[in-house]
C-alpha cells in the first residue's frame, strides 16, 4: 500500500513537501512515481525515481520540484519550490515493481497506487 501526505494550501512562489509512505513492501526496491491530476484533466506523469536513486522530471517541473528517498521511514518525498497556480492538482504517488523509469513515464508503467493529495496553490 502507499499513502501520499502533506498536500494542502500554499501561495504562489512557496514550498510544500508531500510525502508518499509505503506498507508491505520496501519502497527502496521499486520505482516511485508521481502523477497529478486536475479537474478535467488526464492524470499527468510528473517524475520518477528509480532505485538506482537516479530521478527524471517533467519539462514543467524541472528544477523546481525535487524527490528523495527516506530509507529509515519507507517513503518517497517530493519537494515543490517556486509553486504556480498551475501546479494545483490532486497529486498520486505509484509503484514499479520493476525498479527503473523510463525518461518520461505513463500510469501503465506503476502496478500500485497510493490514494491522492491535493495541492492548491492560490493567493
Amino acid at each position: 500500500q502507499l499513502q501520499a501526505s502533506g498536500g494542502g494550501l500554499v501561495q504562489p512562489g512557496n514550498s510544500v513537501r508531500l510525502s508518499c509512505t509505503a506498507s508491505g513492501f520496501t519502497a527502496d526496491y521499486y520505482a516511485i512515481g508521481w502523477f497529478r491530476q486536475s479537474p478535467g484533466k488526464e492524470r499527468e506523469w510528473v517524475l520518477c525515481i528509480g532505485n538506482s536513486g537516479r530521478a527524471f522530471y517533467s519539462d514543467s517541473v524541472r528544477g523546481r520540484f525535487s524527490v528523495s528517498r527516506d530509507r529509515a521511514k519507507n517513503t518517497v518525498n517530493l519537494q515543490m519550490n517556486n509553486l504556480e497556480p498551475e501546479d494545483t492538482a490532486v497529486y498520486y504517488c505509484a509503484a514499479n515493481r520493476l525498479g527503473f523509469c523510463r525518461p518520461t513515464g505513463t500510469t501503465a508503467d506503476f502496478d500500485s497506487w497510493g490514494q491522492g493529495t491535493q495541492v492548491t496553490v492560490s493567493s
